[in-house]
């Protein structure tokens, strides 16, 4: 591999805290140096076991906010007397096109999940994202990008205006249409470090993941590519529990290893400010 070939891509586990068996998972891979960034749903019963396992797993790991509105229930009661559970994702992107959101609920909401986050591990979110990416619909990211602010230190943010890779076309499509764009847009204007290209997204169905990944490699740019992931153990209750397995069997594998060596990537961060996608 030439210095000229070389690539550096974050590697980012999503739904730590949101059903059994992540948070655990995503501390053994942390501690083997098979990912960088860990997503975090501060929303679920399961977060203070999760985020203590986050805390004991000794090795370096930048930890954002997966701020949730379509799984589980509201933290405050603000926005439970709208929503006494989450509406599903298509709800949420169809109040958003609408322009019907309740945005004051939210922005309460997502102050509340941010003060849950540092309840749990002591410190602020790194970054911030969002489940099923609702962090970047309409109004969401207003309220989201007026609340980190304020913050001391302004937390990087996920990108999601350029979706890279094989699989998932539509999927990629709704993910950059649906505010992914805008999102990006605002970043630039206020400066806040982002990624400039996501990978990893596909159907959750297919068993060669190995596969996927090693295209997903191919497609990252020389830096600021993020691919996200959801490794954890397979559960009865996690409808895609088994995608969960499989995608942490192969980070945890020699294989993965060797394709990081054979695309000549590195493990690192992606967020940085900057005037425009890297492609």
């Amino acid at each position: 591999m030439t210095a000229a070939a070389a690539r550096v891509v974050a590697v980012c586990a999503d739904d730590v805290g949101l059903v059994d068996g992540v948070a655990a998972t995503v501390a053994r891979l942390a501690a083997a140096g098979r990912l960088n960034a860990a997503s975090c749903v501060t929303t679920a019963p399961g977060w203070r076991p999760a985020a203590a396992l986050l805390l004991s797993a000794n090795a370096p790991l930048a930890l954002g906010l997966h701020f949730n509105l379509s799984e589980g229930a509201p933290l405050t009661r603000e926005l439970r007397a709208v929503w006494p559970a989450f509406p599903g994702l298509a709800r949420l992107l169809a109040g958003a096109a609408l322009n019907a959101l309740p945005l004051r609920a939210l922005a309460s909401e997502f102050r509340a999940q941010a003060d849950a986050f540092a309840d749990a591990l002591g410190r602020a979110p790194e970054f911030v994202d969002g489940h099923q990416h609702v962090h970047a619909l309409p109004g969401v990211r207003d309220a989201v990008l007026e609340a980190i602010a304020s913050w001391p230190v302004v937390p990087a943010v996920r990108n999601t205006a350029q979706v890279c890779g094989p699989a998932a076309a539509l999927k990629r499509r709704v993910i950059q249409a649906s505010g992914g764009r805008t999102l990006e847009r605002a970043l630039v204007a206020r400066g806040i470090a982002h990624n400039a290209v996501l990978l990893g997204a596909y159907d959750f169905a297919t068993a060669a993941y190995r596969a996927l990944f090693q295209r997903w490699l191919a497609a990252a740019p020389r830096e600021g590519g993020l691919v996200f992931c959801h490794p954890g153990t397979a559960t009865a209750s996690d409808p895609i529990g088994a995608a969960r397995q499989r995608e942490a069997d192969y980070l945890g594998s020699a294989a993965y290893l060797a394709d990081l060596a054979a695309a000549g990537v590195t493990i690192g961060p992606a967020w940085a400010k900057r005037s425009s996608s890297a492609g």
